[in-house]
Formats: structure tokens, sequence, C-alpha cells
């Protein structure tokens, strides 16, 4: 990863005065955004009310056009992947580096000027003012005509599944314009290599955090996504995410219930027999003592499973609270020193 220093170009100011320090990092990470890059970064606020400061973090994930170089002259921070490593990457890397700026909240943004870059403040001030610790902007996806409607039915499933696996009312789960405090981003570890919009909000959730959707606003997009190169593989690999998360966030849950099913199948399969051994004076039937034992010993398996499942989340929530802590040690030296730097 290579951090390049601010452009030094004449660019607009991003600082104001408030009561309160604030310090407000917008990261956007990027792949061939050269066509819509100026747009976006023309488009987020110059002052939000209460922030002293507002940079702007441009990740750029192996690009082969011009978007580091314009991110550059706009006056953001670019941080370059060498090699394309996928959004869930470069988001992490732009948490990463908006902590080690000394952000209080960092807000998430799409290079392709998806939202309209104005409302990054009603996501700041949610998570300003305390309503929230994740402000997640909500689209209006039924009234947006570059959905389809295969899309949209996508989108709304999606938020369903995730509601009932993170617990939290989410309206937008796939939205990746989205604002987190400077604890909850301390908290974030994204294991996929596809997305962060999904994992994130199970995670957030899991460790009590506050979640919002706020409504915003967005603009035309024309050129399609490219997370997904279609319905069908959008669907498969949301589809393996989610239950990839199932299994690391609710272990006990996602193997108990199928043991439980196996195991009572194979009870009916053994009551079946011993009624028809009784009344048919032992004859027959030992089909079903057969596929009783497999069932039965199935359910026997994925009770061992969802056990150990449930240990090692343990485990893994006592790594987390280690990680944690370190993250908080290293990045608030990191904010020292910065803050220290700007006072001289």
């Amino acid at each position: 990863m290579v951090v390049a220093p601010l452009a030094a170009v004449a660019v607009p100011s991003f600082a104001i005065t408030a009561e309160s320090p604030m310090k407000v990092v917008i990261q956007i990470p990027c792949r061939d955004e050269a066509a819509t890059l100026s747009a976006t970064i023309a488009g987020l606020p110059r002052t939000i009310a209460g922030v002293d400061e507002i940079a702007i973090v441009v990740v750029d994930d192996g690009s082969v056009d011009d978007t580091a170089m314009i991110a550059a002259s706009l006056g953001a921070h670019v941080v370059s992947l060498r090699a394309q490593r996928g959004l869930a990457v470069a988001f992490m890397a732009g948490i990463e580096t908006a902590l080690a700026l000394g952000a209080d909240i960092v807000v998430n943004t799409d290079g392709d000027n998806q939202y309209v870059g104005e409302d990054a403040a009603q996501l700041a001030r949610a998570v300003m003012n305390g309503d929230a610790d994740v402000a997640i902007g909500a689209r209006p996806i039924a009234a947006m005509p570059n959905f389809s409607t295969a899309k949209k039915l996508l989108q709304r499933v999606g938020s369903w599944v995730v509601r009932r696996l993170s617990g939290v009312n989410v309206a937008d789960a796939t939205s990746g314009f989205r604002a987190y405090s400077r604890e909850s981003a301390l908290q974030l570890s994204v294991f996929s290599g596809y997305t962060y919009t999904l994992e994130t909000i199970v995670q957030s959730a899991q460790r009590g955090m506050r979640i919002a959707s706020i409504p915003i606003r967005v603009n035309a997009v024309d050129r399609p996504s490219r997370l997904a190169k279609g319905n069908a593989h959008y669907i498969w690999r949301a589809g393996t995410e989610l239950a990839r998360m199932f299994v690391v966030y609710r272990p006990f849950r996602f193997f108990i219930l199928p043991a439980i099913v196996s195991t009572l199948a194979g009870i009916g399969l053994v009551a079946r027999f011993a009624w028809f051994y009784v009344v048919s004076s032992g004859a027959g039937h030992v089909q079903s003592l057969v596929v009783a034992a497999m069932l039965l010993g199935i359910g026997g398996a994925l009770v061992v499973v969802a056990l150990i499942g449930d240990l090692l989340a343990i485990n893994r929530r006592m790594l987390e609270e280690i990680r944690l802590d370190a993250r908080r040690r290293r990045f608030e030296r990191t904010r020292a020193s910065s803050t220290t730097a700007r006072g001289e």
C-alpha cells in the first residue's frame, strides 16, 4: 500500500471552525472512476455544522486510468493499492487511513457519483448527535429507474435476510453510503473478499452498535455495477456471503437447527419401525432403522459441530477484544502525534 502526499494545488477549503473539535473523513473506494470522481468530490459538503475539519481519502484499487491523479489534483489523500484487491479490501484500507488521520467520524461513499454527496452531512450528523453509531443511507430503491424489477426484488430480499441475521431493522443493507463513529470504525474487520456492506452490518449489530437508516437521494448512474456481473452472479455471491456470515457469527444456531430436524426425523423413523414391529409381529420395515441410524448420526455430528462452533465464536470475540484494544492504542498515538504537529 502506498500513501501519496496531499497534492500541492489550489483546492477548496474543507475546514471550518466549531465549538467542539470534530474531524470527519470521507473515504471513497475507487477502481477506474476517472470519469465520475471529480463530480463525486465536487458534490461532497465543504462544511458541516459542529465539524472543524473535513478530509477526503480516495482508495485507488489498482485503477488503470487516471483515478489517482485526479484525486490528488482535487486535494484528496490518496491510498494506492498496487493491484486490484476488491471492494472489501479497499474499504478497510480507507478505514485504516481515516483512523490514522484522526477521524472522529468516517463517511464512506462510492466513486461513481451514485449518491448525492451533500447527504453525507445528514449521515455524519446522525452519528455526531448520538442518534447512531452507524448511519446507513437508505436509497429510494422503488423509485430508481436504473434498477430493474429483478434487482429491486433482490435488494429487498437481501435487506430482509440481513435484518433476520443481525436483528436490526436496516432499510437498505447494500447501500455503500454510510457513516461510522470512531469507536464503531475501530471495531470493523471485514473477512469477505467480495463486499463489506452486509458483513459490517451484522458485525456492528453483534457488537451492540446502534444502526440507523437515513433516507438519502441518488443521482442517475448509467454504467452497470462492477461488483456483480448479473443477477445470477449477485445472488450466488451474496448468498454464499450470507451463509458464511451465519456460520461465523451465528454458528450454534446455524448447525443446531438442522441437527434438531435430523434427530427428530430419525426418532420418527424409529417410532415407525417400532409401530410396525408391534402390529406386524416383528416383520419388515428394517429400512426405517437404517435411515434412522443415518439421520441420528448426522444429527449427533451436527450437535458436536454446533458446540465447537460456539466455542470458536467465544474465542473469536476474545481475540476481537484484544485486537480492539491494540487498535485503540495505536490510533490514539497516531491522532495525538497528528494533533501535536498541527498545533506546532
